[in-house]
């Protein structure tokens, strides 16, 4: 719609203006059921209440200070984040990929620390997306992603998800941490094995490495707990956030064990940016309605729902075959292509995403999101496929 705009983003061709709740509407006046919530960001829903209020007397008062300054909003959020997870420290920064350059560059200090210089290699998996600047982008195991751009960071090395055999193939002596997310979003909202995380834990204790959880997508009770670590049974050593972190205003953080962001000192990583008031208070207020009673568990049972409301299109339609993923993060797995169902829901008024090889529409309703919308969506999902499978078995004609 602009030549002004650098062209990174294949568009849709609506702009939107407004938002409220699970919806957005577009210049024309349009309405849509969001599915997508900006990608797992706003997961309180549009322009919900409690964040609205806090942004607008933050804004009023306080929009930004240095760091070089203490920041009682962001201490606050630091606190809360600890209190909540494993973690002893936080560190705050603007997005996911910059939480994940955090996370490499303490890895590789804590280990130059305590082992010796030439100890920075890292194990992350292939299918993997931790992020498009350089260390992030390294870490992420997609060629697609990666082309044109090198040459990347070395000392990474990839291994298959779920093989244990193919990870321990990649230790080296000089192997410092393992980076891995739970549900591979970008990479199709492909869940791994509980057994195999545990696994993998156990190896990085058995080795000495830091397990680095990605929970930029899966965090901040997308998955039905607050961090989805808190499913699987194991604990990471850091732990990157970001994404629904603030409702919609950019944030991430990067936590960790004292023991480990010890090897961060004053002058050794930092951000203008990063944690300022408005920010952390726009957090402070979507974690503490995260952490209301009943609205976690409610996660969980709207995420069954979702799951079986999409099982339903997998019996049903022959270009269905698979239901992914945790929680309200779903993927429907097809057997063709998805960017022409997800075009085809758009002109419906619902708003998805095609993820993976091209091949999975991903469903990341609000978390607050009814029963009543999650059937709404799915029987648009529903007459988008019955179309579909009729062009399938229709005979060609010549």
């Amino acid at each position: 719609m602009s030549d002004a705009v650098m062209n990174t983003y294949s568009r849709a061709p609506i702009s939107l203006v407004k938002g409220q709740g699970d919806f957005v509407w577009d210049s024309n006046g349009k309405r849509y059921l969001d599915f997508t919530c900006g990608i797992a960001v706003t997961n309180l829903g549009h322009c919900h209440p409690a964040v609205t209020q806090a942004i607008t007397e933050q804004a009023a008062t306080l929009v930004h200070c240095s760091n070089l300054y203490w920041i009682p909003s962001q201490v606050e959020l630091a606190e809360l984040l600890t209190a909540k997870s494993f973690a002893d420290q936080a560190f705050f920064c603007n997005t996911g990929t910059e939480a994940n350059e955090a996370a490499l560059k303490l890895v590789r200090k804590y280990s130059t620390d305590h082992f010796h210089p030439e100890r920075t290699d890292v194990i992350a998996f292939e299918n993997s997306f931790h992020g498009r600047t350089y260390g992030a982008l390294s870490l992420t195991g997609r060629k697609k992603y990666q082309e044109g751009f090198g040459p990347m960071l070395p000392g990474v090395k990839f291994a298959e998800a779920g093989s244990l055999a193919s990870l321990s193939a990649c230790l080296t002596d000089n192997t410092c941490a393992v980076f891995m997310e739970l549900v591979q979003g970008e990479g199709g909202v492909i869940e791994l094995d509980p057994a195999f995380v545990q696994a993998v834990r156990k190896f990085c204790d058995e080795h000495q490495l830091l397990l680095v959880m990605d929970e930029i997508q899966t965090g901040m009770g997308r998955t039905g707990t607050l961090f989805a670590y808190e499913q699987f049974a194991v604990a990471p050593d850091v732990l990157t956030l970001a994404k629904g972190l603030a409702n919609g205003v950019p944030i991430g953080a990067l936590l960790a064990k004292r023991e480990i962001s010890q090897s961060f000192t004053p002058g050794i990583h930092g951000s203008t940016f990063a944690g300022n008031p408005l920010a952390t208070t726009a957090a402070l207020a979507t974690v503490h309605t995260m952490l209301q009673p009943g609205f976690l568990q409610r996660v969980i049972e709207q995420g069954e729902l979702l799951r079986g409301l999409l099982e339903e299109q997998v019996s049903k339609h022959e270009c269905a075959v698979q239901v992914r993923g945790r929680g309200l993060m779903r993927g429907l797995k097809l057997n063709q292509p998805a960017g022409d169902i997800v075009k085809a829901c758009l002109d419906k008024g619902l708003l998805l995403t095609a993820v993976g090889s091209g091949d999975t529409i991903r469903f990341l309703p609000t978390l607050l999101v009814t029963e009543d919308l999650l059937r709404q969506g799915v029987r648009m999902v529903d007459e988008v496929l019955t179309t579909v499978d009729e062009a399938n078995l229709a005979p060609n004609v010549h």
